[in-house]
């Protein structure tokens, strides 16, 4: 799987934040597949295949799911409780990207089966560091099958 194949759902319902993160990953050289939703009932009907997201063509399975918390209509911790109650997507994994760093959110989120929890900086150059980051990880992470998907990683060459 190239760099270019692997994709990820972003679920933010903050216009700016999905602008940075947009920002971040072209300036980290980070070219995966992002696929954006905003709201929770959006990113489960994203990972279920509904409509507008039938397409797997358009809409592939993600590789990761970058997770907010603060979310309309279905919040974080509601998606990814769902997430893991779905034999399909219980191994998926979800990094929680939000602005709150509060301690009872991080130990519900990591109860709830997140596998990472990660605080949105608040300079653009550290959100660019943090999708490098992100980035090496994913190039050396293997990963279990997802909805009869295999995840594996393999080493990307740099452009």
């Amino acid at each position: 799987m190239s760099e270019e194949q692997t994709t990820i759902l972003l679920a933010d319902d903050s216009e700016n934040d999905l602008l940075l993160m947009q920002l971040a990953f072209a300036k980290a050289e980070f070219n995966a597949d992002l696929q954006i939703v905003r709201d929770g009932e959006e990113a489960i009907a994203y990972l279920q295949g509904e409509f507008p997201y039938h397409d797997r063509d358009r809409h592939p399975l993600p590789t990761l799911i970058l997770l907010d918390l603060n979310m309309p209509r279905k919040n974080g911790f509601k998606v990814l409780e769902w997430i893991r109650s779905q034999p399909d997507f219980r191994r998926l994994p979800v990094i929680v990207l939000t602005a709150s760093m509060r301690p009872e959110d991080v130990e519900q989120a990591f109860d709830l089966g997140v596998t990472s929890f990660l605080v949105k900086p608040g300079r653009v150059e550290d959100l660019i560091a943090m999708m490098h980051t992100m980035r090496e990880w994913l190039q050396f992470n293997r990963f279990p099958l997802v909805h009869g998907q295999a995840r594996p990683a393999e080493v990307w060459s740099e452009t």
